[in-house]
């Protein structure tokens, strides 16, 4: 929450509460709500100099194949965990 775009940060932090109040709030029905960064990604967007898009993409498909026991409410990269 520093100097920056502030509507890039403010939009991160939403999106940062409702990955914990959907995790709250569907805890106990199977559903199972993260977050998850890609890192930086050779992609159009992101330009060349990023990592692989496969390599981007295998977290995501992580947090998309979790066993129902999975973690829930938290912010990943990887299949490792990030602090807020």
């Amino acid at each position: 929450m520093g100097a920056g775009a502030p509507a890039y940060s403010t939009s991160k932090a939403t999106l940062n509460a409702l990955t914990c109040v959907l995790a709250a709030e569907l805890h106990g029905a199977g559903v199972l709500v993260n977050a998850v960064c890609p890192g930086w990604v050779a992609t159009d967007m992101g330009g060349p100099g990023g990592r692989p898009v496969a390599q981007g993409a295998a977290g995501i498909v992580w947090a998309a194949t979790l066993a129902d026991d999975g973690p829930t409410g938290g912010f990943f990269r990887d299949g490792k965990r990030l602090p807020w």
